[in-house]
């Protein structure tokens, strides 16, 4: 283990996050009944340039009069590209009370773009005695994001989880892909075989680099890597599958752009009995090889060591944290 100890999230669990568009109020107690474990009122993408004022208003109000329960709630900002972020930060800052937990900031493309939003939320903070300090999330969902990932990692204490968001990077990378996740038609690879004759095709994750990157900058930090959307929502299998994936990779959720993915992901985040049951089993050995002395010992044929306590330990993290929120 390096003298550099890496440092532990935020212990809350991020299975799903729910989005609701800032301009559909009518949603907002939906979402706030729903079994999702973050709500992202959204104030970006999903909202028209004539809509913002009004989605603010929105989200206010539904801060303030709403029962969120022990949802983590999160107000997704419009880009630090736009003329609209600074309002979106201030009159939410400014007239929404304690209960926002977090602000969601999107396309993050350096250190600086995080430090220009903790200089301005700091501020409104101290001049509105605020004494519940405002977390950050943030989307790497473009070419410099993704580059400049690890300086991004590191640029405020302030930052608890990172998402991956599939289009606008694809967007940013100029790749020739128009849905939002999933395989993509031609991102594949010919088995062997003579020229001329019919092959296989092997399809491959085109986003399995950026995700892996990611996940790695927020161990490495102490931050949650979250992957992004899935855009077809009517594709549960799909959906299931991608969310399998990320977990695999060390994701700790999925964002659901409709309340039936939400299901999905929690069940997909969960360790499933059986690999707890497993891990509990590991730990168990463990304990008994370390009482004898021994580093290592034999479970159902096959040999485990401290490394296999150690990758045991993190399922059974993950369902603690899980069962003891719920």
């Amino acid at each position: 283990m390096s003298f550099l100890i890496q440092p532990a999230p935020v212990a809350r669990p991020n299975r799903c996050q729910l989005f609701a568009p800032g301009s559909r109020p009518a949603i907002f107690e939906k979402a706030a009944a729903s079994a999702a474990d973050v709500i992202n009122l959204d104030l970006e993408d999903s909202v028209a340039p004539n809509d913002k004022p009004q989605a603010r208003k929105n989200i206010i109000e539904a801060v303030n009069d709403i029962d969120w329960g022990s949802k983590f709630l999160s107000v997704r900002i419009n880009g630090l590209d736009t003329e609209y972020w600074y309002a979106d930060v201030v009159e939410l800052l400014e007239n929404a009370g304690d209960r926002v937990d977090l602000i969601m900031i999107p396309k993050v493309g350096n250190g600086k773009d995080l430090y220009a939003v903790d200089a301005l939320v700091t501020a409104i903070e101290r001049a509105k005695g605020r004494t519940k300090p405002i977390g950050f999330e943030i989307i790497i969902e473009t070419a410099a994001g993704a580059q400049n990932i690890d300086e991004i990692a590191a640029s405020t204490p302030r930052l608890q989880s990172m998402s991956f968001g599939v289009a606008d990077y694809a967007a940013s990378m100029g790749m020739q892909v128009t849905g939002i996740g999933g395989t993509q038609a031609g991102y594949d690879m010919l088995a062997d075989g003579e020229p001329g004759s019919e092959r296989a095709l092997f399809p491959a994750d085109p986003w399995h680099y950026p995700i892996v990157r990611m996940v790695a900058a927020c161990r490495q930090h102490g931050i949650l890597p979250v992957d992004g959307p899935f855009g077809d929502f009517s594709d549960d299998d799909a959906y299931r599958a991608q969310a399998r994936r990320s977990a695999i990779l060390g994701c700790v959720g999925k964002w659901a752009i409709h309340p039936k993915q939400v299901a999905i992901a929690n069940e997909a985040f969960t360790p499933a009995p059986e690999i707890v049951a497993k891990a509990r089993a590991i730990l168990d050995a463990m304990a008994e090889a370390e009482k004898a002395g021994q580093g290592a010992a034999v479970l159902d044929g096959k040999l485990i060591d401290i490394a296999s306590a150690r990758q045991a330990q993190v399922v059974v993290s993950q369902v603690d944290l899980i069962e003891g929120a719920t």
